[in-house]
């Protein structure tokens, strides 16, 4: 069976039910970011309708998000923002403004650790997680940049510089999933606040966090500083790699019982080594990128029972801590314990932004800006 990226996707987005029966989520916004960025690097007006559709059938009139409730103080809410920042470039309806004020609202009060971070959650208390990072900041940044607010763009960059010191394990060159700054939880390391393990994931996440500030930021010392942990992360990634460039779902354990090449990690890894080379951060390598995204069009893109062609080996979801019984400790074995699922959204949506970026790399940026531009 022939692979055709664009049919694929196209499908996908034509079948697409939301992910959580149409509440505000971040898995939507996930998809809302992969058509966005085809939309930028092939001028095809398909992805901007895709993703337009989807966002409308969200926010009332009043620009009312469904399902969406500041005091829940969840993160995760954030990052399908970015899309409502898309639309009301293109189109400056009052409910595009009145629903992204709701979410700037809730960073301007949601809880933050004593160094200055968001909590990832209200319910997960003085704890930072990489996904976080992802969820928030680029947002952030993005926001700031279309209201003119240059204090809010600093304070992201802040944010962000002090998470990357906050997360990062120095004897592995790479950053641990969460970090707990009040040490109670029983994952967080009693010296550190650290969890135990490299999930890729959620090093993905933050690959892509990177990839997406430096992009919108300003040029300032901070971006420069965003730029060398970047770069020195994606030096530690290539070194990682699988024999045909992917990576592990738990990154630097190749012996663990059970460990495989995870696919949305994957898609995250290749769309950051390619846009860090067309971003010219050091270390970025679009040939990596590349070739990570051939081997899931030749290892993870396959016809599922029925003979449709679905993307293997997500992991579905992976956090840590947690209630009533369902306690999850961070370690290796937990995450390769993880359910797989095909064609999840996490994975799906990292492969488009990675085939965008592949275009890019094909067309050249002046193409890519004169299309946007459009």
């Amino acid at each position: 069976m022939t692979l055709n990226l664009d049919e694929y996707f196209n499908a996908y987005a034509s079948d697409y039910s939301y992910y959580k029966g149409g509440s505000w989520c971040y898995e939507d916004g996930c998809l809302y970011r992969g058509l966005i960025a085809l939309f930028g690097a092939s001028g095809n007006r398909q992805w901007f309708s895709h993703m337009k559709r989807l966002v409308d059938g969200q926010i009332s009139d009043n620009g009312e998000l469904r399902g969406y409730s500041i005091p829940e103080y969840n993160i995760d809410h954030i990052l399908p923002g970015r899309a409502l920042i898309t639309l009301y470039k293109a189109d400056p309806q009052p409910r595009y403004r009145k629903a992204l004020d709701h979410l700037l609202r809730q960073l301007q009060s949601h809880p933050r650790t004593s160094a200055g971070p968001h909590w990832h959650k209200l319910r997960y208390p003085h704890q930072i997680w990489l996904d976080g990072l992802y969820m928030a900041l680029p947002f952030k940044v993005e926001y700031a940049a279309l209201i003119g607010d240059n204090a809010l763009v600093d304070e992201a960059l802040d944010e962000m510089l002090t998470a990357l010191e906050l997360t990062f394990d120095a004897p592995s060159g790479l950053f641990r999933h969460g970090y707990d700054e009040e040490r109670l939880q029983a994952w967080a390391n009693p010296q550190t606040g650290l969890s135990p393990a490299h999930w890729a994931r959620s090093i993905g996440w933050l690959c892509m966090a990177l990839a997406d500030t430096i992009e919108i930021a300003p040029s300032s010392e901070k971006r420069d500083a965003l730029s060398q942990w970047f770069a020195s992360l994606l030096g530690r990634l290539e070194a990682l790699r699988t024999a045909d460039g992917r990576w592990l779902q738990v990154i630097d354990q190749p012996q663990l019982d059970g460990n495989y090449a995870e696919s949305s990690a994957t898609a995250m890894f290749a769309y950051a080594f390619i846009k860090a080379a067309r971003l010219g951060v050091k270390n970025g390598d679009a040939a990596v990128g590349i070739k990570a995204l051939t081997s899931l069009e030749e290892n993870a893109l396959k016809p599922n029972a029925s003979g449709r062609i679905v993307l293997q080996d997500i992991c579905c979801v992976a956090g840590l801590g947690g209630f009533e019984g369902n306690y999850r400790d961070g370690t290796p074995a937990y995450y390769v314990s993880e359910t797989l699922r095909d064609d999840d959204i996490k994975g799906v949506a990292p492969l488009m932004m990675a085939h965008a970026e592949r275009l890019l790399a094909m067309v050249g940026v002046s193409e890519q800006t004169a299309r946007i531009a459009s």
